[in-house]
Order: C-alpha cells, then structure tokens, then sequence
C-alpha cells in the first residue's frame, strides 16, 4: 500500500515511519494514513518515528483551513474533525511496541504534540521545538497540553505555549523533553535504530506492559495495582528463569 504522506520501512524487527509529506507537515490527509499505516507493522517489536528534510513543521494551515473553516462556532462539527487528529496522535501511544522519534531539525506545533505521544525522544544538535499556536489564535488542542506537563513539568510546558517562542535542542535536553542529544542528523538515525534493535531484544510482554504503565498516568495505588496484574497475567516461570541465569 502507497502512503501518501508517510514511508513505512522494516530492518528485522525495527520499523520505521518517516514523514514525506512536505516539511513533514500535517494536512487532511495525513490523518486518517497514521491508523491505517500502523496496521502494516507486522512483527515489528520497536518503531522509530522521523522527518525527511525536518522532522515536522506542524499542521498545514493553508491546506487545512477549508475542512476547518466551515466547522468554526459549531462546537460538534469542529470537535469531529479534530478527533479525526486525536485518533493519529493517540494511536501511537496506544501500540504496544515502543515508539522512539528521532528529531532534527524542526519541530512544531502538532509534531511536537505528537512526539510526546512517543515513548522515547532523542534529537541531533540542530534539533528546535516550538509550541506557536498561541501566536496563531490558537489553543493547542491535540494532547500537547494534555501530555507535556507529564514530560517536562507545568510551568515549562506554560513556558512554550504561552510564549510560542522555540527552544533549542540544549534546552530541551535540560528540560528532559529528550533523553540524549547527538551531534549530526546521521548519528541521531543510527543512535536510533541501535535503540530500536535494543528494545526490540527485549520480552515483549513486560516491554508492553511498562508502556502501558507508564501511558496510563493513574494515580498511585491504581498504576501499581495495573502493574502488579498486568505481571500477574503475563509473567512466565521460564521468563523468570531466564532472568535469573
């Protein structure tokens, strides 16, 4: 099947989905290709999200204006086109597999909404992330308010949506948005893939299981009553052996 906007690629177990669209920018028909080209993940048991040129300048305003327009003041018809973004966004998060995005460049806007639904950031050096949509009119609304307190705290998540103003790849490995920053595009990709191939060498059940843990954001005794059952149900006693050669 050809995307239209997104590559989807297979080195063993690792996937890749690369952004193709222009800039890796998000029109109407970015959306409803990320559900369907995430059924063609097959086997894969690590996947790796990225850009071409950049990773994302956000969602393409201009070709998205005519589908958003005529929903404005409507409240249900604008909330259904949007849902339509959540579904692309949260269907990420809800793989079971672990998800890198490996940033360069740009990020903006709906990408870095986006990437937070990932499971691991990583970015190179020239890497820049911005929040504008305050400076557009706009109040972010595809979970970008919603998971970046989790990620990097409040008062910076305000920071970035408030201001609009970018920050650099420095700051946001500071602000723990990412976990390691590489000197070069090429160095973050192979960084990548040796993280992939890593995670995907991992039992896929408990792998699984601390994805959904970790998504889940329950309170205290409940995220530690999901986990204690998630083990309950899918601990083996050859896994255990395993682990303790």
């Amino acid at each position: 099947m050809t995307f239209q906007n997104v590559n989807l690629t297979h080195a063993g177990e690792v996937a890749t989905l690369t952004l193709t669209s222009q800039k890796g920018s998000m029109g109407p028909t970015f959306w409803p290709e990320i559900p369907r080209v995430l059924t063609k993940l097959g086997g894969a048991r690590a996947l790796i999200l990225r850009g071409q040129d950049l990773f994302s300048a956000g969602l393409d305003v201009r070709a998205s204006a005519p589908v958003i327009a005529p929903t404005l003041g409507d409240p249900e018809a604008f909330a259904a086109v949007v849902a339509e973004m959540h579904a692309a966004i949260d269907a990420f998060a809800a793989l079971p597999i672990p998800v890198i995005a490996a940033v360069h460049s740009w990020c903006i806007g709906a990408g870095l909404e986006l990437i937070s639904a990932c499971d691991i950031r990583i970015a190179s050096a020239d890497a820049r992330f911005s929040l504008p949509e305050v400076k557009l009119g706009i109040t972010a609304d595809l979970g970008g308010l919603q998971r970046l307190p989790h990620l990097i705290g409040t008062g910076r998540t305000a920071h970035l949506a408030l201001t609009g103003d970018p920050i650099d790849a420095p700051t946001a490995e500071r602000w723990g948005l990412i976990t390691e920053l590489l000197p070069t595009p090429d160095a973050l990709f192979d960084r990548a893939h040796a993280l992939a191939t890593g995670l995907a060498a991992l039992p896929p059940r408990a792998v699984e299981g601390t994805k959904r843990t970790l998504h889940a954001h329950l309170p205290h005794a409940q995220s530690l009553d999901q986990a204690v059952r998630w083990n309950a149900q899918h601990m083996t006693a050859d896994g255990l052996a395993q682990a303790l050669k």
